[in-house]
Formats: C-alpha cells, sequence, structure tokens
C-alpha cells in the first residue's frame, strides 16, 4: 500500500447529530447582542417555547441551565462583553434525535481540553470556570467546533 501525503484539508466533525431538517418539531435561531443583561431574556424566550413544544419533557431545567451557561460563556470570552458584537443561537428539536443547541460567538476560540477541572486542587475554591463542566454534566453530548467558537449541546 502506498504511503499518502498528508493532506491539507481539516478533518471533518463527527456527525452524531443527524437532525433532518424536514422532520423538525422545533427549529428556532436567536441572535443576541454580546451583553450579560441579554442572556437571561434570552434564555426565558427559548426554554418557553421549548416547554411549549414539549421538545424535552422534564429535562428543561438542565437545558435551561446548559444554555445559560454557553451564552454566557459566548459573551464573556468569546465577545469579551462588548454589545456590539453578536451571539448567535439556533435551536432544533425531533422526536427521534431529541433536542440540538448550537451557540457561536465572535471570538477567537479555544482549546477546551485546556480547561482546569473545576473538582481538582485549587480550583475548588476559584469562583470561576464551572460553566463547559456544568454543561458536560447536564447534557448527553457536547462538542466544540470551529476552534471552540461554536459549542453544539444535545440533549436526548
Amino acid at each position: 500500500m502506498a504511503d499518502r501525503p498528508p493532506s491539507s484539508e481539516p478533518s471533518p466533525p463527527p456527525q452524531s447529530c443527524n437532525f433532518d431538517a424536514e422532520k423538525l418539531d422545533l427549529k428556532l435561531s436567536v441572535t443576541l447582542a454580546a451583553d450579560r443583561d441579554a442572556v437571561d431574556p434570552v434564555v426565558r424566550s427559548v426554554m418557553n417555547v421549548v416547554r411549549e413544544m414539549k421538545c424535552a419533557p422534564g429535562r428543561e431545567d438542565d437545558i435551561e441551565l446548559a444554555l445559560t451557561e454557553a451564552l454566557a460563556n459566548a459573551v464573556v470570552h468569546g465577545a469579551k462583553n462588548d454589545p456590539s458584537k453578536v451571539i448567535e443561537c439556533d435551536v432544533a428539536c425531533d422526536t427521534q434525535h431529541g433536542m440540538l443547541i448550537v451557540v457561536r460567538d465572535p471570538g477567537t476560540g479555544f482549546d477546551p481540553a485546556k480547561i482546569a477541572d473545576p473538582c481538582q486542587g485549587e480550583n475548588i475554591y476559584s469562583s470561576h470556570g464551572r460553566g463547559i463542566y456544568l454543561i458536560n454534566q447536564l447534557m448527553d453530548e457536547v462538542q466544540f467546533h470551529k476552534n471552540g467558537t461554536e459549542i453544539h449541546m444535545l440533549k436526548r
């Protein structure tokens, strides 16, 4: 077998969330200014729709907290609290796959593997740094894309 030269093309991200656009019970796209005060009203309005559509019966509290953390991280870390920047949030729901939430920020990104474990050592006493840990605990699947500027959260 001949050796192939390494490809300069990045490999595509794993596609575990194959939502069929034709069969969605809910598709919602929201944008908000990168202002911490904008997060709670957006979360409330998204969660009102999620509850009304019965997208994730019994799992709404987990989704609400994960969405709040993801949007807050996007505002604070991705957009550096600059209200002239925009955060995007897409929500999709279908009966077969569950609920997918994607949050995008205009930042430079980060390496999720370098996030300190908030359950270890001195990190236990830190006043911040638990958002991604919480998201991972609350959602069934979490993936980062586009150099960490996009988070995909799945709740089955």
